[in-house]
């Protein structure tokens, strides 16, 4: 499945209005308590640009979903972690510094299903794409 470009901008409206308001109010996400802000350094402009996501927490470390909707395009903030995986994570009004990695299939089996509990859809984005949808682990550095 590939999105329309129309989709697309629409997503990332309304991504950055959802930022904006997740640090208005303090750190407390619009779609749930499980949200944090990402930030990601551009791979082609260098640019900084936060994205929030939801996350499921494990042993001190996030982790999140490059799901994108079940596109068969990965989303942007994806590649640009690949490019530069030192990234920033916003929670409870709180910034820090996190290294991030994308899990192999093996490693990331057991943290889909509790990604899974946390937010079902995930396992329909799946079903619509055939690329495999990461997994990445967000270390504190």
């Amino acid at each position: 499945m590939k999105w329309h470009p129309l989709m697309v901008r629409m997503i990332r409206g309304a991504s950055g209005l959802h930022t904006r308001l997740f640090r208005a109010v303090g750190g407390r996400g619009l779609l749930g308590r499980h949200t944090l802000l990402l930030t990601t350094r551009g791979r082609k402009t260098g640019r900084d640009t936060a994205i929030p996501l939801f996350y499921v927490e494990d042993g001190g470390r996030f982790y999140v979903v490059a799901s994108f909707g079940g596109n068969d395009t990965p989303p942007g903030w994806y590649r640009n972690l690949l490019a530069h995986p030192e990234v920033t994570v916003e929670l409870g009004g709180a910034r820090r510094r996190y290294r991030a990695r994308s899990l192999e299939p093996a490693e990331a089996a057991p943290v889909w299903p509790k990604l899974l509990a946390m937010y079902p859809p995930y396992a329909d984005y799946q079903k619509r794409t055939t690329r495999v949808i990461p997994v990445v682990e967000l270390s504190p550095i």
